[in-house]
């Protein structure tokens, strides 16, 4: 008689997956908000919109944490890179204006490890707790083969909310607003495949310190951000991701004839940003297209709030400087002149640096 073959024996282990939905769900429960229906555990998740929205708009944003998964599993820190996931997704729908709702995350392994999967799901809760959002849910995907023994990925996925008449979309942008930077807590979650390229070629010879601040968790800019929505009129704002200052901020200005002028000198950048550009001799402009360089979001306000939104920033506790400002494009933008240490950027794939 042939063997009876199990999906265990497939390398498929229903029960942990079982066991794991059973361990966080106190941590999923922390995170529920009053609007949700049902709990972790069902097909789908449910929730009811908030009240005060009279013109509801659904926001959606989706991410992963890309390579610098590969630091986390090497150096065994997992407890953390869950906030990368949640900061990915919900910083890109606070972008638009709206609150963050509800949050579902995909993790996807060759072996399913109980206890590496409770680490990163419970960092995935204690982040929707930070950002105000329920984790709703998510799936668990167990698929040998497809994965080195050992590895995981993780993607995740944002509803939010915003009223119809509250959305910041960059059409009330004007040359001589002011840009407020928001300093990021390191190098969030891009530029890895070259930091680890940088990594590789160093051996051994790393600083626990140093892989410390390649892991530090991206921040989460959403309490400090939606308090500073209600008392000041915010005209655009940009998450400096992949991509960088060249390639993020630009995208506030939706074809308008503007640019923006920034000064590089404005902030301190960390020495993290430092010890990278020196490891890999890379220039300036590949530092401003991979890395935030220590600026993590941009905030537009009116010259005359420029004090205001400052303070309030730095009264939620954020490191908030003025970066720059708004200027009218110039009929011929490749010709103008930049000072020494200033940026100016606009529309598409173009700056001019000084």
């Amino acid at each position: 008689m042939s063997r009876q073959l199990t999906y265990k024996d497939a390398g498929v282990n229903i029960d942990a997956g079982n066991e794991l939905v059973q361990r966080i769900k106190p941590a999923a429960a922390r995170t529920r908000r009053p609007e949700m229906l049902g709990g972790i555990g069902g097909f789908a998740g449910l929730m009811r919109l908030p009240a005060g929205y009279d013109r509801p708009v659904l926001v959606s944003g989706t991410d992963g944490v890309g390579t610098k998964l590969r630091l986390a599993i090497r150096h065994n820190r997992h407890d953390h890179i869950g906030q990368d996931l949640v900061a990915m997704c919900v910083n890109d729908v606070l972008v638009t204006g709206a609150e963050p709702l509800l949050f579902l995350d995909y993790y996807a392994t060759s072996r399913l490890d109980v206890d590496v999967a409770a680490r990163v799901v419970e960092g995935i809760a204690a982040a929707c707790e930070l950002a105000g959002c329920s984790l709703a849910g998510g799936e668990t995907a167990e698929m040998p083969g497809m994965y080195h023994d050992g590895d995981y990925d993780l993607a995740g996925f944002c509803v939010g909310v915003v009223n119809e008449d509250a959305i910041i979309d960059g059409t009330t942008l004007a040359p001589g607003q002011k840009l407020i930077g928001l300093a990021s807590s390191g190098a969030h979650s891009n530029g890895y495949s070259l930091i680890n390229r940088l990594l590789d070629e160093q051996g051994d010879g790393i600083s626990p310190n140093l892989i410390d601040q390649l892991l530090e968790p991206t921040r989460l800019y959403v309490r400090s951000i939606l308090a500073l929505l209600k008392q000041v009129p915010v005209h655009g704002m940009s998450h400096i991701t992949g991509g960088g200052l060249l390639e993020n901020l630009p995208r506030m200005f939706r074809g308008a004839d503007l640019a923006a002028r920034i000064d590089l000198d404005s902030w301190q950048r960390p020495d993290l940003f430092n010890v990278l550009q020196q490891a890999g001799n890379i220039a300036e402009l590949e530092m401003l297209r991979t890395f935030n360089c220590g600026l993590g979001f941009v905030v537009v306000v009116d010259a005359t709030d420029e004090d205001r939104a400052l303070a309030l920033l730095r009264e939620a506790g954020e490191t908030a400087w003025t970066a720059g400002e708004l200027v009218a494009l110039p009929a011929d933008p490749e010709s103008v002149s930049v000072a020494a240490g200033e940026l100016l950027l606009w529309d598409g794939p173009s700056h001019r640096l000084g």
